[in-house]
């Protein structure tokens, strides 16, 4: 089938790319390349460049190319530019995703699949407990509230137009091409840095020097994987968590990246808490997301470190 991935040459985005193209599918990636990377996107899957805030451009390449499915993965990603630029976050995040839900109606696409956030849409998560698909939403942070805005926008478009939604929350989601210069992405930070032989700082969950905050970190990977299997229409439930279920520290991750490396003795920091981060987020995860095993940590971690280091 004809599908179009926005954000298509970034870091999950270029991975769901190069997936549907293997799976014969025709593909065509819009992305403004802002933070995507051009070299990302497969051979054969056609390149646009742009924004979704741009609506004439998004309204033409959706007219054009009339695209049965659609992964919508572009998005303001960062918690933290969040809290210091909500409007451009929510210009991103909401008014982006609005022009993209307009332009597939008048295209005639039949589903949407959406990249959302269980790492930051469920609030804090107490200790010992997961976060279920169903619970109440408690965003806490901008992008949080314009990921959840979207998600509801979604399903105005299903009552409305039949647009059928499939929303994959996220958990931690990690692996190779992740950005390590961007202010997400704690494991590609780690691994680059440790890679060149630099220290790492782990930022406080409650108090400077603690364990950091606790995260369920997912790889890339089952992430694509729960992709495909909804844009084939393989999900039966609107909205699943795509997690791992396991909690770790970030304190425990920077020590596990560092083994991964090999780096004997790693110099690892303490820095405050951040404006914007949940202590703690844990999602249960939804088994029909994958439809597999997950990838354990260690297994994911030694791909991601392996790739850093080819490209070091």
């Amino acid at each position: 089938m004809r599908v179009l991935i926005t954000g298509g040459a970034g870091f999950i985005g270029s991975h769901v790319a190069d997936a549907a193209v293997q799976a014969g599918h025709e593909v065509l990636v819009l992305d403004d390349l802002s933070s995507g990377k051009r070299a990302n996107v497969p051979a054969r899957a056609e390149l646009v460049v742009g924004d979704v805030r741009d609506r004439s451009l998004v309204e033409s390449t959706f007219a054009r190319f009339r695209p049965e499915a659609v992964s919508h993965q572009a998005a303001q990603v960062s918690v933290a530019v969040s809290t210091r630029e909500p409007v451009r976050d929510a210009e991103v995040n909401v008014l982006g995703t609005l022009n993209v839900l307009e332009a597939a109606v008048r295209a005639g696409t039949r589903r949407v699949v959406f990249a959302s956030t269980g790492g930051a849409i469920y609030g804090e998560i107490e200790p010992g407990r997961r976060a279920r698909v169903g619970e109440p939403e408690r965003p806490l942070s901008p992008y949080a509230c314009s990921k959840r805005a979207a998600e509801l926008y979604l399903f105005r478009y299903q009552h409305e137009h039949g647009l059928a939604p499939s929303i994959l929350r996220y958990a931690n989601v990690y692996g190779p091409r992740q950005d390590p210069h961007g202010e997400a992405g704690v494991v590609a930070i780690f691994c680059e840095r440790l890679l060149a032989g630099q220290g790492v700082t782990v930022f406080a969950q409650a108090v400077e020097g603690d364990e950091g905050c606790g995260r369920d970190y997912v790889f890339v990977g089952d992430v694509v994987k729960a992709n495909l299997r909804a844009l084939g229409g393989a999900l039966t439930a609107p909205i699943v968590n795509v997690a791992t279920g396991v909690e770790t520290s970030t304190r425990t991750l920077a020590t596990l990246v560092a083994e991964a490396a090999g780096v004997v003795a790693p110099r690892i920091g303490s820095g405050p808490r951040r404006t914007g981060d949940v202590l703690r987020s844990v999602l249960e995860p939804s088994p029909e997301a994958t439809g597999a095993p997950l990838t354990t940590l260690a297994a994911g971690l030694a791909a991601t470190v392996a790739w850093f280091r080819d490209r070091a």
